[in-house]
């Protein structure tokens, strides 16, 4: 199953031309999104859900990039669960559009909480289309209920949250 979450193309952001899209913070982590028929609903556009599910791929596939996979959630009995999302459709995207999305740490407390903060922008026409805030909640696997953050989550969340630099 994660596999197929991470079927998207991994965009490395020091070689592609994805980074001087207009992001609302320096430094995204990027995931590109070819729209298919399976993206597409009744209205012909993509469909609410599929961006959700795209936040699911965008946010495992930054996680793993830093380190934290599955495996290590596993062993170490927690896990970063969705408590909230707030979500903002800006635009339709259609059948054949590449979507470059990225995502952001832009809170960790070192104890329960983190917050990722996504901004996806239409190749074509290089205009965001989406944004959305998502807060989590450390949680132990076995319990199912909150727990403190593993020192490797603490630190490396916390090491990867990006600021809005002020010069």
């Amino acid at each position: 199953m994660l596999v197929d979450m991470l079927e998207s193309q991994l965009v490395c952001d020091e070689i592609n031309q994805w980074h001087i899209l207009n992001w609302s913070l320096p430094k995204p982590f990027i995931v590109l999104w070819q729209i298919t028929d399976a993206h597409i609903d009744h209205y012909n556009h993509v469909n609410n859900a599929a961006y959700v599910t795209q936040i699911e791929k965008v946010a495992w596939g930054h996680s793993n990039s830093i380190g934290l996979t599955i495996k290590e959630y596993k062993a170490l009995d927690r896990a970063m669960v969705i408590r909230h999302h707030d979500l903002n459709y800006i635009h339709a995207c259609y059948l054949d559009e590449q979507i470059a999305c990225a995502t952001w740490i832009v809170f960790c407390d070192k104890k329960l909480r983190l917050r990722r903060q996504f901004q996806f922008i239409s190749t074509r026409t290089r205009k965001t289309v989406f944004t959305a805030t998502t807060d989590f909640v450390c949680i132990s696997l076995s319990l199912g209920s909150p727990k403190l953050m593993p020192p490797s989550f603490s630190e490396t969340y916390s090491n990867n949250v990006t600021t809005l630099s002020v010069s």
